[in-house]
C-alpha cells in the first residue's frame, strides 16, 4: 500500500490499546480461530460446531463464551438450541485481510 492510499489514524489511547490487545488475545487461539472461520460460512449450534471441528461440546461452549465476551460472535436462540454467528462484517474483514497478508508473505 503506498502512502497516498493510507488512512491516517492517531495512536489509540490507553483504554483503546487495552481493548485492541484483548481482541487480539481472543483471536489468538487455534480453536477459536477455527470456530470463527466456520462461522464466516454459516451459523452453527454448539453440537454442530463440535462435530465440524472435532472437539467436545464443552470445549466449543467455553471457546464461544470467550468469543462472545470479546464481541466476535453473537448468538440467537431457536427453541432449545442456541445458534452462533460472526458478530459483524468487520470481524470477517479482519480475518480475510489477515489471511491475505499471510498468503502474500508465505506463499
Amino acid at each position: 500500500m503506498n502512502q497516498t492510499n493510507k488512512t491516517i489514524f492517531s495512536v489509540p489511547n490507553s483504554s483503546e490499546l487495552e481493548q485492541l490487545t484483548e481482541l487480539h488475545k481472543a483471536m489468538g487461539d487455534y480453536t477459536r480461530m477455527k470456530i470463527l472461520w466456520h462461522l464466516m460460512k454459516q451459523e452453527y449450534c454448539v453440537s454442530e460446531l463440535a462435530k465440524k471441528i472435532e472437539v467436545t461440546e464443552s470445549a466449543i461452549s467455553h471457546q464461544l463464551h470467550e468469543l462472545r465476551i470479546a464481541r466476535l460472535v453473537r448468538s440467537r436462540k431457536e427453541g432449545k438450541k442456541v445458534f452462533y454467528s460472526i458478530q459483524d462484517e468487520h470481524i470477517q474483514w479482519i480475518l480475510e485481510e489477515t489471511y491475505a497478508h499471510i498468503s502474500e508473505r508465505y506463499p
